[in-house]
């Protein structure tokens, strides 16, 4: 009850210091920021999106066997068992002042406010339970028959004999018809006042847990109300016009764009950031920059806006992985900012190399600025798929470079850009072990059939998609069981930045049987055989799956 009464109590503290300051969003992001990638990658490949809620849930867990350890614990020390708690909160406190967004020692409040109020339950709630070894009250002898009643004492013996007032105990002199009778000894409280105490500690931590959470829907909703307002205007660049054929429409084949509800998620936000569009800023600074910008989000909507298709790819990708996904954005051009404030790639002579996006969370991304400046359509994001940004995705704006993976690119909820160099300064992911420049691999993936598939025999359609942003697809083959490569038919290609649609008719015959593919790049590069995890610049090797054709 202790815990879930801290709980509550710091929950609803962060209300009033910021969301994130919460002891499990803080305890949570500080387990994220110590997991080992293989670690990461293991939880991304398992639970998907749900990993935070896995996270979260284990969280609670652990939360709630310290606090069955420290309930026993106070049976008999509970003032041991009350700093115990104390300093558990104290944990939480460092990890939420030792997170990478965290600007102030108030992030510190929740967890303290939440620790003191369960250690003051613990220690009251332990005070009113009836122990179980205590001994019970012994029964009224019964007087002899033959035995005179023992004489009731003097005044002055009465009052030496008197117990001293304690829990359980009556400091008012014994009624008539006690004389005669043996004084009870004093006891702990009865199990009755323990169970009236710890309903109404249940009922008021509900109550606050419920006023924490109507606070928070209400932030919650006025964030979104700020986003509906957001009208997006017409893009200067409007995204070329597709081909017809770029979406072969086929059964199980993942579509051309992906809608904004499938598109993948993955970041190490435990808590959504939900920014106000009116007090967002974005500050460009740094080395190298002669002009610093402050920009708000109708500056950058006042700008002329570049609309594009372009596939992202996270790195945490397995071969055949579904951590890729395709839109179309509308944004700012970031090289038209970056000369705007007097930047130079490192080819025109400019000092920096690394810019670092920073997010309203915390996260840091390192992206070549070379890159960024070579002519691609890198862009501050405020729009996909026609609408702004959704809160999962970046609201109210995101960066995306295309051809390179997101943890080197895809800051979401940007709020800072500075110019910087790789070697003065390590980025998030740089410091877990992951590559400074991050190029996407060209890869391809099949779709259809499933794993474990059982088509009937005669022409069977195997399609999928691949991938080499920047770079383009110009062959898609596959094999069955080892055999010779067969080139598949390839969809109408859509822009250089987004993937490519396949497919492959197939005279199966019954059996098991193995599919493989590859793709080949524009440049002549040949997906490898050589099968290498996601860590450090990502997955290589060529996706396969077995059927079982009837």
């Amino acid at each position: 009850m202790s815990g879930y009464a801290a709980v509550a109590v710091a929950e609803l503290a962060a209300v009033a210091v910021r969301p994130e300051a919460s002891p499990l969003t803080a305890v949570g992001g500080a387990v994220v920021d110590r997991t080992p990638p293989a670690v990461k990658d293991w939880a991304v490949r398992e639970f998907g999106n749900d990993d935070k809620l896995v996270l979260q849930l284990g969280i609670l867990a652990a939360l709630a066997l310290f606090a069955a350890g420290t309930g026993l614990l106070a049976l008999h020390r509970r003032r041991t068992a009350a700093v115990g708690v104390l300093a558990f909160g104290l944990l939480g406190a460092l990890a939420a002042t030792g997170r990478p967004d965290s600007t102030s020692s108030l992030d510190a409040v929740p967890s303290v406010v939440g620790a003191v109020v369960g250690a003051a339950v613990l220690y009251v709630l332990a005070g009113r339970l009836p122990h179980p070894s205590a001994p019970p009250t012994p029964a009224s002898p019964t007087p002899s028959v033959s035995e005179p009643p023992p004489a009731s004492p003097t005044p002055s013996s009465a009052v030496a004999g008197t117990p001293t007032p304690d829990e359980g105990t009556s400091a008012e002199p014994p009624s008539d018809e006690d004389a005669g009778r043996t004084p009870a000894p004093a006891t702990r409280p009865s199990r009755r006042v323990f169970v009236l105490a710890t309903a109404g500690t249940a009922a008021a931590a509900t109550g606050v847990g419920f006023l924490g959470r109507r606070l928070n829907a209400s932030t919650a909703a006025e964030a979104e109300a700020s986003r509906a307002a957001v009208r997006l205007p017409a893009p200067a660049s409007p995204a070329p016009a597709l081909p017809r054929r770029v979406d072969l429409k086929l059964p199980d084949l993942t579509p051309y764009t992906t809608p904004n509800k499938r598109f993948y998620r993955v970041d190490t936000a435990l808590t959504v950031p939900r920014p106000d569009v009116g007090s967002w800023r974005l500050r460009l600074h740094g080395k190298g920059v002669k002009a610093p910008l402050t920009l708000d989000f109708q500056d950058l909507l006042s700008r002329d806006l570049i609309e594009r298709d372009i596939t992202l790819t996270c790195v945490s990708n397995e071969v055949g992985g579904p951590y890729v996904s395709s839109a179309r954005w509308l944004g700012v051009r970031l090289k038209d900012l970056l000369e705007e404030a007097g930047v130079k790639p490192p080819s025109r002579g400019g000092p920096a190399n690394q810019l670092v996006a920073r997010s309203v969370d915390g996260m840091t991304l390192g992206t070549p600025v070379e890159t960024v400046m070579d002519g691609r359509d890198a862009m501050l994001a405020v729009g996909m798929n026609g609408e702004p940004l959704p809160f999962d995705h970046g609201f109210p704006v995101r960066m995306l470079v295309p051809g390179l993976y997101g943890y080197v690119s895809a800051c979401k909820w940007i709020q800072d850009i500075e110019l910087t160099t790789f070697d003065a300064y390590d980025v998030y992911w740089v410091k877990r072990d992951w590559a400074r420049e991050g190029p996407i691999k060209t890869q391809s993936r099949i779709d259809t059939p499933k794993p474990l598939a059982r088509p009937k025999a005669g022409r069977v359609t195997v399609a999928g998609v691949a991938w080499a942003q920047h770079k383009g697809i110009d062959r898609v083959e596959v094999r069955v069981d080892e055999g010779p490569w067969q080139r598949a038919e390839l969809a109408a290609e859509g822009p250089l930045d987004t993937w490519r649609q396949w497919s492959w008719q197939w005279p199966a015959t019954s059996g098991s049987h193995t599919l493989q593919v590859r793709a080949t790049d524009r440049t002549g590069y040949t997906q490898t055989a050589r099968r290498t995890g996601t860590v450090p610049d990502g997955a290589s090797g060529r996706h396969s799956v077995v059927v079982n054709v009837t």
